[in-house]
């Protein structure tokens, strides 16, 4: 049992907690480093780093920047094809007196009439000069129209291959803004860089739903009855599975749950305090401390409504299920050292 022994470096955390609902101030001035750092605990061999929340920012960031860039230069590529195609229908309006003419030439002159035509003629010269006048007529006539059509053809084949590359572009724009959004909100769901300047995981484990949930999905009311596995009190099922949760998504350094003495949570068993040290209490100081604290109340508040989590407190920051937002946070302890987590 961790905590079953009262320590020097404890006493503080056996004084009352301070009250949930004082009032919010401004976070104001640096935090003061202690002189030891805290030993770094061993990563577990089946867990993997997940990606840093500000550094998902960043690299969303620059594909929406990238595709914003090929989505101009499509739509520049696209101006210039319109232009062809304008200039491919100049020309044809150009033609289309001599597009009339081939097309009164092949009425009076179509298949059958021509040879009708040919055949009225009395002399072999005649016959020829006539039939030799149609094909120059159909050659040149054919020629004229197809490298029309070709021109036409390839503008507006252009024109719907790039107006398709518009649309995926757009697609891709669209995309990028949209997972940069949902990578800011995963900030400001987890205090944003004020509080964890960036130093948090991307994601957290999905935690198991705790027991004794209504039907309408409120929390039912928990009795202090399970052992602490922190201390020698107790604490309710419910704050025992969030215990047990915390745990199993890899959070191991100190703990400390039911304490007598104040009016809130811990001495009714719905709360523990989770220090970023290996033991005891100490503010945090480096990457790897802060980044702990994040990810551990990240964590809580990611699975809050899963946990049956009321409030969360951090590093001079408070967040509450109702409001489902973070807020300044002040009083006797600043929660610098340590998260603090009540539940219902």
């Amino acid at each position: 049992m961790e905590g079953k022994t009262v320590t020097a470096p404890l006493r503080r955390w056996l004084t009352p907690v301070v009250a949930v609902f004082a009032a919010f101030a401004v976070f104001a001035g640096p935090l003061a480093a202690p002189a030891t750092a805290a030993p770094k605990p061993p990563k577990p061999a089946d867990h993997d780093d997940p990606p840093i929340l500000g550094d998902l920012i960043e690299a969303t960031a620059r594909d929406f920047s990238k595709a914003k860039a090929n989505l101009e230069k499509s739509k520049k590529k696209q101006l210039a094809l319109a232009l062809e195609v304008r200039r491919a229908q100049a020309d044809l309006d150009a033609l289309a007196p001599q597009v009339a003419e081939i097309a009164t030439q092949s009425y009076r002159t179509g298949r059958v009439g021509a040879i009708a035509m040919l055949l009225q003629s009395n002399a072999p010269d005649s016959f020829i000069d006539r039939a030799a006048a149609l094909d120059e007529l159909n050659l040149v006539n054919g020629k004229k129209l197809g490298e029309v059509n070709a021109v036409k053809l390839r503008a507006e084949t252009a024109k719907l291959a790039l107006d398709a590359e518009v649309r995926e572009q757009q697609k891709l724009t669209n995309d990028m803004a949209r997972k940069k959004s949902e990578a800011e909100k995963s900030l400001r769901l987890v205090g944003g860089t004020a509080l964890t300047g960036g130093l948090v995981a991307a994601t957290s484990p999905v935690a198991r739903v705790a027991p004794n949930r209504a039907a309408d999905g409120s929390w039912k009311p928990e009795s202090c009855s399970q052992n602490d596995p922190t201390t020698s009190g107790c604490i309710t099922p419910r704050t025992l599975h969030m215990y047990k949760e915390v745990k199993r998504a890899g959070f191991n350094r100190f703990v400390g749950c039911f304490r007598p003495g104040d009016k809130f949570e811990h001495p009714k068993g719905r709360a523990c305090d989770w220090s970023l040290q290996n033991s005891g209490f100490a503010p945090w100081h480096n990457d790897d401390t802060r980044k702990y604290g994040n990810d551990l109340a990240a964590f809580l508040v990611r699975n809050a409504d899963r946990l049956g989590v009321y409030y969360v407190i951090w590093n001079r920051q408070i967040w509450f299920l109702t409001s489902n937002e973070w807020r300044s946070y002040s009083g006797p302890s600043n929660h610098t050292d340590h998260v603090h987590v009540s539940l219902f």
